[in-house]
């Protein structure tokens, strides 16, 4: 019995070789998100008043755009001390950014309760993350250095017809500084909590007028905030290097500029997880008593993992080009990004050596926008173009699972390594129009026609072939929006619009059949009225939205029979979807030229419609119904409020900043509390009912508070700054990730704890 439930456990552990990476599924961890555009702010203003965005690929106030954006001012990034987009979580309504580290920068993010947590790079994730106009085609990647940052803008809902990549989710669209084309340098150097240290360096030089050049150096490191218990020492430390250069030419009087910027991110960490495994499951059994039954708390900052180590190489280069020819502007994107990854991990989050793997793989993606943008006649504006994306990716891993023996690697264990060989080539045309058609009313118009073709070939190294998969998905999504402004003050509007993902292959297939049998898209249909309110001469601005997503065609990780081991994890559709309804609100007010008080909120409600799936019953498959399962990433409530106080002095100035977020409890993988059979008059099963997602993959309540004190000193035409930060301030614990293994055993990863440093920096 014992050897077969073995047998059992090794066919569930082998089909989901990719277990690494999931935060999804049924019966077997699954979890699908869906992608969109959601606006974000930039940080360019005009004045104290007016922020700049180009959301719409539009230079327009934020006041003025009819589309749920929120500004988050990036000296925020600078005053935390913070190392990656992570800091961003709870600063913008529904808006979740948490590092998953079976992947190097790899980031769940999710917006409006629309995220896909899969590192697997078959997938497409759901929430965009857009660099220098160029989308990162995985959530490898994604979690991008808060470094040199000129403005972030955050976009909720789908944006397919304007940016390249269509997502189905929202979108985080980051925007590097330009070279000034003028001497001058930044630099800086930090040290905090865990031996945390970070150097930086900008440096600019250029003619003043038509060409400039910028260079940069960044490397960030840390013992990391976990501790081993077997090893008796800090555990999960990092170490990352960012360097490159970026070179601008603006031709006077042309019309024409021109910037190329190349760099490398260099990155190598201690993958640790911590053991949430209960006497549920089949581990618990056989490892140490201390190590089971912990808690999903205080418990996960102690550890007990076996070494392991990640390295990741990311080199990349963007080409931008813009042609303004007075009637019309023409700007073309390219992107070239590489990445290469090895990665060991000890999954279980044991002593005892029962499921290690060795993940190495490739990946390579190219892409070209191209858009053309002007008036046809006055009050009636477009944004058009083209866009092309190809991708390709090889996954090789060897698992050691019951190996009891931590010496022998991997590669040595496992003589069947499975192995994904991936393609991607997508291509689509769009528009967005502007059409003020009457006094003080404006109609937006717009869409996206898309084509994606996926391959994927799934093979194990002695047995050979599983199978392999070719389709081609096309899809035609339509937006449509009206606003009204019966004030400069005042702005109302409402707005539909449809999101597409595409559909694709199972990466941990294990037969023929499900190997070569796509998955479809799924798609969104998003509903949103809004208002953005300006008073007291713009110290006061208020923005409110109320949207209803229809989710449909879901994509979910499903356990189906099948494979050497009787089972499998594919990907599928839940064609019953969700819905997810919300109100949101940000708000600015300048109190005074000294102290400005920002806040947001947001309210959400979503549930799952008729989420039915096959999954194993005492040895039987039948329709598990997870239709009371929460939706993952998607808490019911966040808000967060900030505060930023300045002080003259005779030296320069002093400035206090504040802020607490509130990010109430959500999960992180459909997964089971419980099981409700239910049987007909013979008494056979007919049908599963899960009773809600396991709760040890729900985190705590979060009430985050972070606060900095800067000392700005100007010294002739020199400026230095002493920047003091805390994060985290009440010492909140709990998970960032977490995942039960299908009755296996179950990790989870750990919120930073209360971290504090010092800062000090020069620019001139």
């Amino acid at each position: 019995m014992a050897s077969a439930r073995r047998r059992g456990a090794l066919l569930v552990a082998l089909s989901t070789s990719a277990l690494t990476c999931i935060i999804s599924p049924a019966n077997a961890q699954s979890e699908a998100p869906a992608p969109a555009q959601a606006p974000v702010p930039q940080q360019a203003t005009i004045d104290t008043t007016e922020i700049i965005v180009t959301a719409r690929r539009r230079s327009e106030t934020l006041q003025s755009t009819p589309v749920a954006i929120t500004a988050i001012n990036t000296a925020m990034l600078e005053n935390k001390a913070a190392v990656n987009i992570g800091d961003l979580q709870g600063t913008a309504p529904g808006l979740l950014i948490t590092q998953q580290n079976s992947g190097a920068q790899a980031a769940n993010i999710s917006i409006r309760g629309l995220t896909y947590a899969d590192v697997e790079k078959s997938q497409t994730p759901t929430v965009g993350v857009v660099v220098d106009g160029v989308t990162i085609g995985t959530n490898t990647g994604q979690l991008q250095d808060a470094f040199d940052i000129a403005q972030i803008e955050v976009l909720r809902g789908p944006q397919g017809t304007l940016f390249g990549a269509n997502t189905i989710g929202g979108v985080i669209n980051i925007t590097r500084t330009k070279p000034t084309m003028e001497p001058g340098v930044k630099a800086e150097f930090t040290y905090g909590r865990w031996n945390t240290w970070a150097g930086k360096a900008i440096v600019n030089y250029g003619d003043g007028e038509t060409w400039g050049i910028k260079g940069w150096y960044f490397h960030n490191e840390s013992d990391g905030f976990y501790y081993n218990a077997i090893r008796d020492t800090r555990a999960g430390g990092s170490k990352g290097d960012s360097y490159g250069a970026s070179l601008l030419f603006e031709p006077t009087g042309s019309g024409f500029d021109a910037q190329l910027s190349v760099e490398n991110v260099v990155q190598s960490f201690e993958p640790v997880v911590s053991n949430l495994t209960n006497s549920t499951e089949m581990f618990c059994g056989l490892i140490p008593a201390n190590e089971c039954n912990r808690n999903n708390t205080t418990d996960l900052y102690t550890v007990f993992t076996l070494p392991a180590k990640s390295k990741y190489r990311a080199p990349n280069a963007t080409l931008q080009m813009n042609y303004d020819l007075g009637a019309v502007k023409l700007s073309s994107i390219t992107g070239w990004r590489h990445s290469k990854e090895k990665q060991t991990q000890d999954f279980d989050g044991s002593s005892t050596d029962l499921y290690y793997v060795d993940r190495r793989q490739k990946y390579t993606q190219w892409s070209q926008e191209l858009r053309a943008a002007g008036n046809l006649f006055t009050g009636f504006d477009y944004v058009v173009g083209a866009y092309y994306f190809h991708s390709k990716y090889d996954l090789t891993q060897w698992t050691r699972f019951f190996g009891f023996d931590p010496s022998v690697p991997p590669m040595e264990f496992d003589q069947n390594a499975q192995t994904n060989l991936g393609k991607t080539t997508s291509y689509a045309f769009f528009g967005d129009f502007n059409w003020a058609f009457a006094d003080k009313w404006r109609l937006s118009f717009g869409g996206r026609w898309s084509h994606d073709n996926k391959k994927l070939t799934n093979s194990f190294a002695r047995d050979g072939l599983i199978g392999s998969g070719d389709a081609n998905f096309t899809k035609f999504t339509p937006k449509i929006g009206i606003d009204y402004r019966p004030s400069n003050d005042v702005m109302l509007y409402a707005s539909w619009s449809r999101g597409y993902r595409s559909g694709g292959f199972s990466p941990r297939a294990a037969t023929a059949d499900t190997a070569s049998t796509p998955f479809q898209p799924e798609t969104v249909d998003a509903y949103e009225i809004g208002a953005k309110l300006a008073a007291f001469d713009k110290k006061l601005e208020i923005n409110l939205a109320g949207y209803i997503s229809d989710y449909k065609d879901m994509q979910q990780n499903l356990t189906v029979p099948g494979g050497p081991l009787g089972n499998q994890t594919i990907t599928g559709n839940v064609p019953g979807g969700a819905l997810i309804k919300g109100i949101e609100m940000d708000a600015t007010l300048r109190v005074t030229p000294r102290l400005t008080i920002t806040a947001s909120s947001a309210y959400m409600k979503s549930h799952f419609r008729n989420f039915v799936t096959d999954g194993a019953y005492n040895g039987l498959i039948v329709p598990f119904d997870y239709s009371a399962n929460r939706l993952i990433y998607a808490p019911k409530f966040t808000g967060s409020v900030n505060a930023d106080y300045t002080v003259p002095t005779s030296f320069g100035k002093v400035v206090a900043t504040a802020g607490w977020r509130h990010i109430s409890p959500y999960d992180e993988q459909i997964s089971q509390a419980s099981l409700t059979p239910v049987t007909d008059a013979s008494g056979t099963v007919t049908e599963v009912i899960v009773n809600g997602n396991d709760p040890r993959v729900r985190t705590t309540t979060q009430d985050l508070v972070d606060a900095s004190l800067t000392v700005n000193f100007d010294i002739d035409d020199k400026e230095a700054y002493v920047r003091f930060f805390g994060r985290n301030l009440l010492n909140e614990k709990t998970t960032t990730h977490a995942f039960t293994v299908a009755g296996l055993f179950s990790f989870g990863m750990a919120l930073e704890p209360r971290t504090y440093g010092a800062t000090i920096g020069v620019k001139f």
